[in-house]
């Protein structure tokens, strides 16, 4: 039904793409990403690309990838792809030999149940980088 690939946010096409769908799912709302840094996914449903993710090189934790980005057009939401995509992260993290993955999320308690159920935990970093009101996730590799 739904198939994810990695990408390369530095391809032009892809990147304009990428930031069309962060658009469609954020609204403005949050910053867009640089897709030239990191790596990058896009879930498809036949040919539309309908969810994006990405993981980069963590600027506040030592070792560690951070998941920067997800998003999934509203129609596809409540199939999993959100799990599916902090998967595909995870592998990229592991093979860039990261120690954990951390991530934030802020009044998004859909998200949050999505960490809860991909085995991230809560923690309080030495330095946090958000607002006030936002949790922390990290999930460390073994």
């Amino acid at each position: 039904m739904y198939r994810i690939r990695e990408v390369d946010g530095q391809d032009e096409e892809v990147a304009e793409t990428l930031a069309e769908l962060h658009w469609l799912t954020f609204f403005g709302s949050a910053r867009t990403p640089n897709f030239h840094q990191g790596h990058w996914w896009l879930a498809f449903r036949e040919a539309s690309p309908v969810a994006f993710a990405g993981v980069i090189p963590s600027t506040h934790v030592r070792n560690a990838g951070y998941f920067a980005r997800v998003g999934v057009l509203k129609r596809h939401c409540g199939h999993g792809l959100q799990l599916r995509l902090m998967r595909a992260m995870e592998y990229r993290a592991r093979n860039n030999r990261w120690n954990c993955v951390v991530s934030d999320t802020t009044d998004n308690v859909i998200s949050a149940n999505n960490f809860i159920r991909a085995g991230y935990h809560l923690y309080l970093p030495q330095d946090p980088w958000a607002w006030p009101n936002t949790l922390y996730w990290r999930k460390i590799f073994s």
